[in-house]
């Protein structure tokens, strides 16, 4: 009766087993969204070719087996004679792929799973309040282009606010000021006179090359003004990663527990001693492999996202305004660290622009962006209706959060991988221009390090030095092309010393 009640709990919870098994199986996208990110999206885009193909529904083009041999390591699978591996080598200009043999087949299948579930971003149309006048499109380029450096519609800059400036001036006499303000003042012209008074004589740019429809379209946009948008929300796609399954956490922890009640079973119902040694240590391996999972885990600060005393964008600044890395984060080139932009670079631009004109989903996002650019005003001491530095202000200095630190016993030097080996700061930081707010992009572990070395070819272009020492390394390893960690890549003491 005793081994019948022990048959029956133990075929139940084997089924349970290999319905958690199976379940776990199937790839979860959350997962590997994040696998994705830390490995593989700095070659690779889901919907466009990048340095590597698109991976969107990859899976539907090559078989299962086929993705994991390839991802495990592709020089292997070409070196076979595969001839789609080998296609792929020579369409991509002989470019091998980083091997990943520390991928599991449930990493794959996670990975794998994100590409087919790519989530589906919402869209917004941007609907007019009003039809836009053509003359005035034409007036805002040309305002943007000759006239935006120095004048705003609603407020002084260098120059006098233009809002509604043809109900101040008669039209003739904006043509005459904007083709030749030197020779209306010259004339005598007491309002030209004024003006050029009131602004210290400062004399604005001739514009001789406008024609009369030109300087039309100008004062056409200055009296419109920019069209109000508002946003009508359209009804969002579910996003798949987010909603249609959860982590694969709670599925680890369910096999475990279901290990842990199979064990408590055996102990419970079985008088087999030796039965129950083995199944003590095999539970007590269980939890030393999880204990240790967990202790390698420590340290590791990967999507870590601080708040940040000022809501800075870089897909505003990095990603729409192509502002390039290193103009901020000079000293990357040339020191050991990136470093923080002082407020006086951010004031490089922000002397002129006061206020949020971008894209904005309601009122209160670009009344948010602004509250944000008068904190940079706010620390350094700049006033806005003067546009000039407030006299003996005690300036405040931003406290930037610090995203990515490493220990103290690790040496990195940024100057070494940006100058030397000419690296992209999105090698390591991840797509930084479509990031509102930074965060860890990469694990930044030391083994996450060691393969970038043993995959990186080492750069000879130009270099006399290495070539010599590449060549008798070359022989050495019997290699074409030496990588860094032949070069001493892999050497404790070049990161700890």
């Amino acid at each position: 009766m005793q081994s019948s009640t022990l048959k029956k709990l133990l075929t139940g919870l084997s089924f349970l087993f290999l319905l958690t098994i199976n379940l776990y199986a199937q790839g979860d996208p959350v997962n590997g969204k994040k696998l994705y990110n830390a490995n593989c999206a700095a070659c690779h885009k889901l919907d466009k070719k990048l340095i590597g193909p698109p991976l969107k529904g990859v899976s539907e083009k090559r078989s299962k087996e086929w993705l994991h041999a390839w991802i495990k390591d592709n020089n292997a699978l070409r070196a076979s004679g595969d001839k789609d591996a080998i296609a792929i080598f020579e369409e991509y200009n002989g470019m091998p792929m980083i091997a990943y043999p520390q991928f599991s087949d449930q990493d794959i299948d996670d990975v794998l799973a994100y590409t087919d579930d790519k989530p589906v971003e919402s869209n917004t149309a941007v609907a007019s309040t009003q039809k836009a006048d053509p003359k005035v499109a034409i007036g805002k380029k040309l305002f943007q282009t000759n006239c935006a450096a120095c004048h705003k519609l609603d407020k002084k800059l260098i120059g006098p606010p233009l809002a509604n400036v043809a109900d101040k001036r008669s039209n003739e006499w904006l043509h005459a000021w904007i083709k030749d303000n030197n020779a209306l003042r010259a004339s005598g012209d007491k309002d030209a006179i004024a003006i050029f008074e009131e602004y210290n004589g400062m004399p604005m740019t001739p514009y001789p090359q406008f024609s009369a429809d030109d300087i039309d379209a100008i004062l056409a946009y200055t009296t419109a003004g920019d069209v109000k948008q508002i946003a009508t929300a359209q009804v969002a796609e579910t996003d798949m990663v987010a909603t249609s399954k959860s982590s694969t956490t709670w599925i680890s922890y369910l096999i475990v527990f279901v290990i842990l009640l199979l064990a408590a079973a055996v102990f419970i119902a079985s008088n087999n001693g030796f039965l129950k040694i083995v199944t003590t240590i095999f539970v007590m391996l269980l939890l030393t492999y999880i204990l240790f999972d967990a202790l390698f885990d420590i340290g590791v600060d990967q999507d870590y996202q601080p708040i940040q005393p000022i809501a800075f964008s870089h897909t505003i600044h990095a990603g729409d305004n192509l502002i390039d890395c290193e103009y901020c984060h000079s000293s990357a080139k040339n020191s050991k660290t990136s470093g923080i932009p002082s407020v006086n670079v951010c004031m490089n631009c922000h002397k002129s622009i006061t206020d949020y004109n971008g894209p904005v989903k309601s009122e209160e996002e670009k009344e948010f962006y602004d509250t944000e650019i008068q904190k940079i005003y706010d620390a350094i001491g700049w006033d806005v209706e003067k546009l000039a530095y407030i006299e003996n202000y005690e300036q405040k200095p931003i406290k930037w959060v610090r995203v990515h630190n490493l220990p103290d016993f690790v040496y990195y030097n940024h100057s070494q991988h940006v100058n030397v080996a000419g690296l992209e700061c999105q090698e390591c930081h991840g797509p930084v221009e479509e990031m509102d707010e930074v965060y860890q992009y990469s694990p930044l572990t030391m083994s996450w390090c060691l393969d970038c070395h043993i995959e990186t070819n080492v750069d000879l272009k130009g270099n006399e030095y290495y070539a010599k020492i590449h060549e008798e390394l070359a022989k050495k390893f019997g290699v074409e092309q030496v990588t860094i960690a032949q070069l001493g890549g892999k050497e404790c003491g070049k990161c700890h010393y």
